[in-house]
Parts: C-alpha cells; sequence; structure tokens
C-alpha cells in the first residue's frame, strides 16, 4: 500500500475554478510528462493535493484576469502551490548567448498572491520567477530558492545490491553508486511547491486572489496547513531502532523495505547490531557485533511532524509520529549532531600517524568521520577510496585527525596500524562540551628497526594517493599498485609512467612508506602474472587470449615467460600472483627460471568468509622447492574492493645491510629472506644461515641446528612447525601465546629444503595458517632437490599449456604463434631432461608421446 499523505494539510477545492485543460496548453507551458495524465487527490512530497478531472478544464491558468479562490475562513500558517511559470529563453546577450531553455532567469515578478482575510485586511506575496515559482524544463543547477521540485529525493540500491535481489538496476549512469538523487534531478520536467507563508495565521481568510503579472503562470493544486515549522524544510538526519512486527522482516541484504515517511526521507533500513561491550574491550583479534533480525537502524530525515510508515500487510502499516515517538515498538537513537576532533599519534613521538579507525555509537550505529561512506560498500570495483569493510564492522583511513559527528554518551572506538603496533579498542564518554578525543599508539614490536620492511604485492585500483595512505594506515611499507585490464575496461593504467615511486623521498615523501605502479598481465587459462617496479614503457599487452581478462577477439599474443622476461630486462620483480591457481604456465616460468617470487593470497584474513594463508598454495610451492626452484614467498591482498584488506597478507623482507629504497626492496625480495604472514613475525635460520641461503653438508649428509621465533600483536599463535621438504619435522604447541622462540636439531641424510610455518586463527578455526617463512637449502654432497612425482605433476602442467595454446588458445599470425609455442616446449624439454638424467621415465600424454604424431 502506498503511504498516506500528512494529515496536517487540507487540499483546497478547485472545483468551479479551472479555467484551461492542461492538454490543451502551448509548449511553453504542456504539463511535465509525470503530471499529464495525474488527476484527483495526489500525494506529493507527503502533502494531499486535488488535481483536476480528466477531460475538462482541470488547471488555472493564469494570464490576463485574476482568479479569486473563496477559503470561508480557514486558517493557515501556510498556503502551498503546486505550479510552474512559462518557459522562457535566457539571454545573457543578444546573438552569443540568447538560445538556451535553461530556467537561469530570474526577477521577474511572475504574479501576486494575496490573502485577504475575513476582517478586510490583506496580504499581498509577489511571486517572483526563481524564486516562488520556476517553469518546468530547466538545465541542471537552475534550482528556484524558494520552492522544491515536486518529486522527493530517491534512495536507491547499487547495481550489486539490486542484482542480489534478483531485480534489475533502476539507475543508469553509475547513480547506485551516489546513494541517493534529489527530487530535483529525478525528473527531466518539473512541476513546483510553493509555501506561502501567511504573516496573520490567526486571522481567518476569506478568500485568496491569484493576480497576473508579466508572464503566464498554470497552478495545478492548492493546499494549506497550520503548521508552524516551514512545511518544505527538510530535516537533519536522525536515527531511531524499530522492532518489527510479526511477519516483516529484512531482505537478503539485511534491509528493510516498505518503510516510508510522508514528510521526510527514509536515508536507510538496515538491521541493528548489537556489540557485546565486554568483548569489545577484551583481547580477542576480531570482535562482530551480532546482526539483529527482529530490529532495524532506520536513518531518516524529515519534518518534526512527519509521520514514519511501515507496510505490515496488503492493507495495513504501522504508524510512528516522529514528533513523540510514542511507540512500543521505537527507541530513539542519540543523534551524532557533535563535531569532534579526533587525533591518533604515536605515543613515543607525540606525532600524527596514519590509521584505520573504527567508531560505533551505543545502539550499534556506525559512525564515519567526515568525507567518508556512512555504508562502506563492499563490491568488485565500487567504493574504491579510503575505507575498509569487514563483515559487519566499518572503517575508515584517516592521516592522523579527522572530524567525526558523535552523540552525546558512550562511543566505541577500534584503532589499529598494522601487525607491530599494538591495537586500540576501547570506549569513550562524549560529553556536551567534548571537542577533541586523542589516542596514542603503542609499537611493541621492533622488526623494523631490525631491518624488515613490509609489502603488499598486489593491490589494483585505488589511487596512488589512496593507496599511500592506506598504507601508512596498515603499516605497509611498500604497496604494489597494479594496472590491468579487465575486457573491455582498463585500470590505473594513467597512473603509470615506469620512474616514479610515490612516497620516496626524491618524489617528496618521507621514505618509509612507498606505492609503485606496476602491472598484472593477465589470461584466462594460462594464467596471470606480476610484473612489479619495472622502469620504462608499460609492458603490453596487459591481457591477452581474450575474455575474461582480455576483450572479445583478443589472440592469444605472447606468454607469461616472455612478459616475465621483458619485466627483468626493464629492472622489475617478477610475481606469480595467488597461488596456487591459475594453476597452468606458472609450472613453465617457474622451470625456465624467471619468476622471482610465489604469492600467497587472501582477500582478508580477518573475514570469517576467508582463509589466511592458503594451504593450496603452500602445497604448490613446496612442489618447486622439492625440485631445487628456491622461489622465496611474498604476500600480497589482490585488494579489489572495500572488503579486501590492504595488507592483510603481507610480505615481510630482511634489507640485510642496505638502506630502504623502492629498489632495495625488490633486491631483497631476490635474494630470498622473507615471509608471510597475517598477523604473527616469524624468522628461522639453519645453521645461522636465513631464508633464500644455502647449507652445505658432506656425502651421508649430518645433523643441522635450526633456531626460530615468533611474535604477534594480538593474533594468538597455536603452534610453530619446523617444515622439511614439505613434511612437519618438528611441532610446537605455543598455548595461544604471543611470542615464542625455540631452535632444533635435525638429522639430514639427502638434500632437502627447511622453512617455518605458523598457526593461529582469527577466528578461532584450529589449524589454520598464519605465517610461513621461505626456505633454506640444505645440500648435501652438492647433489641438487628433485622429487619424481612433483615433477611428474609439473610436467603435466606444462603440457596442459601446450595444449591449449594447440587447440583453443584464438590463434596469432603464425610467425608469433611458433615463438609462444617455442617457449613452452623449451621449458617441457627443460625439465623432460632433468627427469631422464634422474633415470626417470614417465607417463606421456598424447600431445608428447614420442613415437606417434600430434597436433603440434
Amino acid at each position: 500500500m502506498s503511504t498516506p499523505p500528512s494529515p496536517h494539510f487540507s487540499p483546497v477545492n478547485l472545483a468551479g475554478l479551472w479555467n484551461q485543460d492542461r492538454r490543451h496548453l502551448d509548449a511553453t507551458l504542456r504539463p511535465p510528462q509525470d503530471y499529464a495524465n495525474r488527476h484527483g487527490l495526489q500525494n506529493i512530497l507527503g502533502i494531499p493535493f486535488e488535481l483536476g478531472p480528466a477531460d475538462s478544464p482541470n488547471v488555472i491558468l493564469l494570464d490576463q484576469e485574476p482568479v479569486t479562490i473563496p477559503l470561508d475562513g480557514a486558517r493557515a500558517s501556510y498556503i502551498l502551490f503546486l505550479h510552474a511559470v512559462e518557459d522562457r529563453v535566457t539571454c545573457y546577450q543578444q546573438g552569443l548567448a540568447d538560445y538556451a531553455t535553461d530556467g537561469n532567469e530570474l526577477g521577474t515578478q511572475v504574479a501576486q498572491y494575496t490573502l485577504e482575510y475575513a476582517d478586510g485586511q490583506a496580504a499581498a506575496t509577489p511571486i517572483l520567477r526563481r524564486f516562488a515559482i520556476q517553469q518546468s524544463r530547466i538545465q541542471w543547477g537552475a534550482s528556484p530558492f524558494a520552492a522544491m521540485p515536486a518529486q522527493k529525493p530517491e534512495v536507491f540500491l547499487t547495481t550489486t545490491d539490486e542484482q542480489i535481489l534478483g531485480r534489475v538496476p533502476r539507475q543508469p549512469y553509475g547513480r547506485g553508486e551516489t546513494r541517493h538523487i534529489s527530487g530535483r534531478e529525478v525528473r527531466p520536467e518539473h512541476l513546483w511547491v510553493y509555501a506561502l507563508p501567511n504573516p496573520h495565521p490567526e486571522r481567518p481568510i476569506r478568500q485568496l486572489v491569484l493576480s497576473p503579472g508579466e508572464e503566464r503562470a498554470v497552478i495545478y493544486a492548492i493546499s494549506i496547513t497550520q503548521l508552524q515549522e516551514h512545511p518544505l524544510r527538510p530535516g537533519v538526519r536522525r536515527k531511531l531502532r524499530l522492532t518489527l512486527p510479526e511477519g516483516v522482516e529484512v531482505n537478503r541484504l539485511g534491509e528493510l523495505e516498505g518503510v516510508d515517511i510522508d514528510l521526510g526521507t527514509v536515508i536507510s533500513a538496515r538491521a541493528a547490531l548489537d556489540y557485546d561491550a565486554d568483548r569489545w574491550q577484551g583481547e580477542e583479534p576480531v570482535v562482530q557485533p551480532r546482526r539483529s533480525d527482529r530490529e532495524v537502524l532506520v536513518e531518516y530525515a524529515a519534518h518534526p511532524h512527519a509521520r514514519l510508515y511501515l507496510t505490515t500487510g496488503p492493507d495495513s502499516h504501522l504508524a510512528v509520529d516522529l514528533a513523540t515517538l510514542d511507540h512500543p515498538a521505537v527507541v530513539e537513537v542519540k543523534p551524532a549532531h557533535r563535531p569532534v576532533t579526533v587525533r591518533v599519534v604515536a605515543r613515543e613521538s607525540g606525532q600524527p600517524v596514519a590509521v584505520r579507525l573504527h567508531m560505533h555509537g551505543e545502539a550499534g550505529e556506525y559512525l564515519p568521520p567526515r568525507g567518508h561512506h556512512r555504508k562502506v560498500n563492499g563490491y568488485w570495483f565500487e567504493d574504491n577510496y579510503a575505507e575498509f569493510v569487514n563483515l559487519y564492522n566499518q572503517y575508515s583511513y584517516i592521516d592522523g585527525h579527522c572530524v567525526v559527528d558523535l552523540p552525546l554518551g558512550w562511543v566505541y572506538v577500534e584503532i589499529t596500524r598494522g601487525y607491530e603496533v599494538r591495537p586500540i579498542r576501547t570506549r569513550v564518554e562524549v560529553k556536551p562540551e567534548t571537542e577533541e578525543l586523542v589516542f596514542e599508539l603503542d609499537k611493541v614490536l621492533r622488526w623494523r628497526e631490525q631491518g624488515w620492511v613490509t609489502a603488499d604485492t598486489h593491490v589494483h585500483f585505488l589511487s596512488p594517493q589512496t593507496a599511500l595512505l592506506e598504507g601508512q594506515a596498515e603499516g605497509v611499507n611498500v604497496v604494489n599498485l597494479l594496472a590491468s585490464q579487465w575486457g573491455e575496461m582498463f585500470s590505473n593504467v594513467g597512473d603509470f609512467d615506469g620512474k616514479t615511486t610515490f612516497g620516496a623521498r626524491e618524489f617528496g615523501g618521507d621514505g618509509e612508506f612507498l606505492v609503485r605502479v606496476g602491472t598484472e598481465n593477465r589470461m584466462q587459462v594460462l594464467g596471470h602474472i606480476s610484473l612489479l617496479g619495472y622502469a620504462g614503457a608499460m609492458i603490453h599487452p596487459l591481457c591477452t587470449g581474450g575474455p575474461t581478462e582480455s576483450a572479445i577477439g583478443d589472440p592469444l599474443e605472447v606468454t607469461m615467460a616472455e612478459w616475465a622476461e621483458r619485466c627483468i630486462a626493464q629492472g622489475g620483480l617478477v610475481v606469480m600472483p595467488h597461488a596456487p591457481n591459475p594453476q597452468l604456465e606458472r609450472a613453465a616460468d617457474f622451470v625456465l627460471g624467471v619468476v622471482h617470487a610465489t604469492e600467497m593470497m587472501t582477500f582478508n584474513p580477518l573475514s570469517p568468509n576467508n582463509i589466511q594463508v592458503n594451504p593450496y598454495g603452500l602445497a604448490d610451492w613446496y612442489r618447486y622447492l622439492n625440485l631445487g626452484y628456491q622461489i622465496p614467498v611474498v604476500g600480497g591482498s589482490d585488494k579489489m574492493a572495500a572488503s579486501s584488506l590492504l595488507g592483510g597478507i603481507r610480505t615481510y623482507a630482511h634489507l640485510g645491510e642496505r638502506e630502504f629504497t623502492y629498489e632495495n626492496w625488490m633486491a631483497a625480495v631476490r635474494d630470498g629472506n622473507t615471509f608471510v604472514t597475517v598477523g604473527p613475525l616469524a624468522a628461522i635460520t639453519v645453521e645461522g644461515v636465513s631464508p633464500g641461503g644455502q647449507v652445505h653438508l658432506p656425502a651421508g649428509g649430518g645433523t643441522v641446528q635450526v633456531t626460530w621465533r615468533v611474535e604477534s600483536v594480538s593474533l594468538p599463535i597455536e603452534q610453530v612447525e619446523v617444515v622439511v621438504g614439505g613434511l612437519t619435522a618438528e611441532q610446537v604447541h605455543v598455548g595461544k601465546a604471543l611470542d615464542a622462540s625455540g631452535s632444533v636439531a635435525l638429522p639430514i641424510r639427502e638434500s632437502t629444503w627447511i622453512a617455518l610455518r605458523v598457526r593461529g586463527s582469527y577466528k578461532g578455526q584450529a589449524g589454520e595458517i598464519a605465517a610461513h617463512t621461505s626456505a633454506v637449502q640444505v645440500l648435501v654432497d652438492g647433489k641438487p632437490l628433485f622429487s619424481p612425482t612433483d615433477a611428474a605433476a609439473v610436467l603435466d602442467q606444462i603440457e596442459g599449456a601446450i595444449a591449449y595454446v594447440d587447440t583453443l588458445a584464438p590463434r596469432p599470425e603464425a610467425q608469433r604463434f611458433r615463438q609462444l609455442r617455442a617457449r613452452l616446449e623449451a621449458a617441457y624439454n627443460r625439465l623432460h631432461q632433468r627427469m631422464h638424467q634422474q633415470g626417470i621415465f614417465h607417463r606421456h600424454t598424447p600431445l608428447h608421446q614420442h613415437d606417434r604424431p600430434h597436433e603440434h
């Protein structure tokens, strides 16, 4: 059912006074399309207006003669008119700017509306163009100053939200991203509502006289009210919690439909969030609220005497008077109208530091800083700003200072800054005199001072400056922002110049937090490859081989190996992203020796819906370690939405004696002393040798001394494992402590590798991996590592890549086809020969039977 109009208004009966059929008005006065066929009682802006009947005179054309409207002693504080003046061409200068019907002309006296009282007195009001009245057809920006469009603002969902609900998105041109549109923009043609103030509301009104002026006007309807507040002035934002009646449910988005306000707008109506105050101030690394299934938080803007209506059935609704909120289903939420400056500083220096900030009120309502969204949109390629959403908790990135509109009373705060700074989760009381809140952060781990730097190897869509802010706030020293192609869309291409490291001293930064734009070059089947930090021209094509990464009709122009070789020639770092997938050409590229690191990826390790360090990615990496390819491990978020946490999984790389620059960071990764983590920091040495290095033992092997340590700011450590050749050789149960260390002597009889694996879980799930170091090779009698089982699996992948190139790949011209295919054959032959050298004879697929013909 539709929302009833406000009971505070009474439509004026204009029967017998209509003098024109709106269908017969000329072009300058023609009715807006939306009003061409509307008749009878209409609810406009929550106000009842009686429009004239069809097929007869139904509007008042104010042209030559005055029109008198009896009011029979009615009392009113305001008289409201639904009207419009004729369209007019704006002329700034004859012969130059004299053709647009844009509505920018103003000041002409269109008419005079006169109130004649029962005592014989009168009060006349001039009706001026673009003040009390405006023409129906205007261009953007020509809003009248004292009249409202006869259309409420519209609140609508994003495209993705609509699709989740199984609907066709209503708003074109990306409007879903704005969340709302004003009444001035909803329709291309308008009628206007003007509230004429009565200077003597206590006097009975005998009649209303409408006198024409210099231009023609059309009055569609009139209504009166005795409200003291201006009836068209929109209210400021307020909130309430509403308990849902039986049978009323929220939708799949957790939002309530069928709720409206007569003299106002519902901004949002979302399932309320209930936080446990004790848990919030406890030691858990992540505290989520419980989303209510019976209460919603309604945010709205309304006239003080508006009413909220909730549809409860086909012919029934619940009504709440917002003036009193006197209803058992409603609890008022304190308005967030107190602007408070929030500052976050490092305790040691007193200097402001960038952080990730969350604040909510006593009713669970999110309280964003000014300039940030009240609902952070976590969908792909939407809302790629300085924000993060982790299930129900929403965050903003700030540079150490912001202004937040807060309610009086208790406000709950969470502040984080990476994996070496103790997070803050507390509550503060906001009082009427509160103007500033200052929070001090303590750095409790000192790995940066010991030469370790952090990095996210895989970020998309952010601007470089936003990436720099998020990196600072998350304690990520190096953010690799990767341009790429997505079908017919290209991202961050304009940010790439092959030389600028944002944040570096030579580019005006402090040198501690850096952003470099590289590229992720991609193919749907063969795979993705990240090309970091290379200089010179962008490596094209960014994507190839057709959808979904490349455009439909694009041929397969290159192999990933060729992209990698070009990156190396241009001084860059080659990373194989998001192991283990796509699991095809990556095998050939490891064998060819053109990959510097393999990446473990997770969008958001804090989320209950995401893994932490992917065990499948680790197992895939172990294959190559078992074949002697000493590839270091790195971490990247693949951030493409606000629901992805930049640096949530990250790389730690040890600089050694180098100073910190982007180029030296790349060198440190190549050297291999790295670890990947979602929280705990981990280090291991074998006979004093760090990951990336080698330990040599004589024939027959020997015993090696392994030393390790782990530390964590907030994520409890459950178990530490020394991994040898992919198997657990030593297991230490830490018991959810935040630090541990140890050593073990391990007998080694054949060439292998050793690394450290750390278990711990944000969601309390047993066995989750929280950190993993790169490997130390241990060579016995100089013999290389070689696992026949892993070699066979890798060879199968390379054969699969060749099969795809031969059969389904969109084929380039013949010479290019032979060249790219030759790179894959080279990798195949190199590993194949190693297998035969080891005396291993394996099963061939039909594509590689030595004694039978095949497609290639």
